[in-house]
């Protein structure tokens, strides 16, 4: 596949993918979603690479989530709601290779659910996390939220998707969502000491672990595919494209109108 969203490359054991859309502070389309996938199947069947490596181009974000400026009721896709992000989380968790979450900036909205599904999580001390959905029409009804629920707890996942607020990289590594923080200029030295360790240890066994880990939540999946039909018909109504077009028009929405 030829890849135009994306960077993919494979050294010494470690497959990187880089989202590259750092002009839409890497935010995906469908296409970025389809470049993904591909990505990650490449690198689960590939027995050289035993670790993944999820990261987003430039200094300035990880990834910011599915790209408000071509949804507009549906992003044109593949999938439920034109965009195959269930697919596109599905195989980060399935890929048999511990996938890493290297944090260079950004990751809001569908951005901070892919750091949530990653395996481990390594940010810049620039980094800065956090939810958007209901402050523009959109909600993640799957991993985004149940799995979030388990990895930094009820009350603080109910507090990231209900109020919307940004989070920095030592605050998220207080609640649980990444593993470590360390300067801008120490990142890949990190995120390469953590594959080094990784690599050392058995593929089998890591993948068996793996597999354990994901039992437990397995279930998300499938509650994550019924919610993405009333998703889709969410994104039909005025009340979310009411976010869609304040975020597009740089004002605030007004949600409150569609409340009777």
């Amino acid at each position: 596949m030829n890849y135009t969203d994306i960077l993919y490359t494979k050294a010494d054991g470690i497959a990187t993918i880089t989202i590259n859309r750092p002009k839409a502070y890497n935010a995906f389309t469908a296409n970025t979603c389809e470049e993904i996938i591909s990505a990650f199947k490449d690198a689960d069947f590939d027995r050289s690479v035993g670790v993944v490596v999820l990261t987003g181009a430039g200094e300035k974000a990880f990834c910011t989530g599915g790209d408000q400026g071509t949804q507009d009721g549906g992003y044109g896709g593949r999938g439920v709601i034109g965009l195959p992000v269930e697919e596109m989380q599905s195989a980060i968790r399935d890929c048999n290779k511990p996938v890493i979450a290297r944090v260079n900036g950004f990751a809001i909205g569908g951005g901070n659910v892919l750091v949530t599904i990653c395996d481990l999580a390594i940010a810049s001390e620039n980094a800065q996390l956090g939810q958007v959905g209901p402050k523009v029409g959109s909600v993640d009804p799957g991993f985004g939220t149940a799995l979030l629920a388990r990895v930094v707890g009820e009350k603080k996942a109910r507090e990231i998707w209900y109020l919307c607020r940004r989070y920095s990289a030592q605050e998220a590594l207080q609640m649980g969502l990444v593993n470590a923080v360390v300067p801008a200029d120490q990142l890949d030295a990190e995120v390469r000491k953590w594959c080094d360790e990784i690599l050392e240890k058995s593929p089998t066994a890591l993948a068996l672990a793996k597999k354990s880990f994901n039992v437990d939540t397995e279930m998300i999946r499938g509650m994550g595919g019924l919610a993405m039909h009333a998703l889709k018909m969410y994104y039909q109504t005025e009340e979310s494209a009411e976010g869609g077009n304040a975020f597009r028009e740089k004002r605030k929405p007004d949600f409150r109108k569609y409340a009777k």
